[in-house]
């Protein structure tokens, strides 16, 4: 039985797979907040021959939780975060956690994403303002004081050891089990008028893509030997005595 034929076609599947998220990455790296996807990739081990094959399985993809560079703009509405801790916001699918944090303020005075979706507190309450109350001051554990007051805070939350990430909309995250609040702020901390940028190395991520390719294109050509000496064997065999 010849294997290099199956085998060549599971790196084509696999590749093919790392090359929609390496596209996917670079297209987002100006994407604030964005979380890059990773594949991890195993070899399978088939038995269905005498002998054993490896074959490569279509990869498991997942979220880099990597820290973005954090870029100062002076809008006090602007907040990143300094360590491993996701904002917390509501949407109409539940609550979704996100490094993006620039903020916008409703007519109501309510903090919301730049796609209007509120900002929420530790307590799962979207963050309210006085839209009349002039200029705000978020410390680092996420304290907002507006005039002489102290008005709520922002809710930060840590994703469980060993949690997976499924992406939510551009640059949320949900995990598959329940984030915890953050109660210590020495490692976790929030920067006003910082916005963290995506987790995306673009150099890193070209030449991924060119390994990849030329990856893909070995296989290809694997394949096409392959097949040229299937149908010389063919032709030999069924040549006539």
């Amino acid at each position: 039985m010849q294997t290099s034929l199956p085998v060549a076609l599971s790196a084509q599947l696999a590749m093919e797979k790392r090359l929609d998220t390496l596209a996917n990455n670079l297209a987002n790296v100006g994407t604030a907040g964005f979380r890059a996807e990773e594949v991890k990739f195993e070899s399978v081990l088939s038995r269905a021959s005498s002998r054993s094959v490896a074959f490569a399985s279509q990869g498991q993809q997942y979220l880099s939780t990597r820290a973005g560079a954090l870029t100062e703009t002076g809008n006090p509405l602007d907040m990143a975060v300094a360590g491993e801790a996701f904002f917390a916001i509501q949407t109409p699918k539940g609550t979704v956690y996100t490094r993006d944090g620039r903020m916008q303020m409703a007519d109501t005075g309510e903090l919301r994403t730049v796609n209007g979706e509120p900002f929420l507190d530790v307590g799962g309450a979207p963050l309210q303002i006085d839209p009349n109350g002039g200029p705000i001051h978020i410390a680092h554990d996420g304290m907002i004081t507006q005039g002489a007051g102290q008005i709520g805070a922002v809710g930060l939350f840590k994703m469980p050891a060993g949690a997976n990430l499924s992406r939510a909309g551009t640059s949320g995250v949900v995990p598959d089990a329940k984030a915890q609040p953050i109660v210590d702020f020495d490692e976790n901390r929030i920067a006003q008028g910082f916005v963290e940028g995506s987790n995306v190395n673009p150099i890193l991520e070209m030449t991924r893509l060119i390994e990849v390719q030329r990856i893909f294109e070995q296989a290809a050509n694997m394949i096409q030997t392959s097949e040229n000496s299937l149908n010389e064997a063919v032709t030999q065999l069924g040549a006539p005595k």
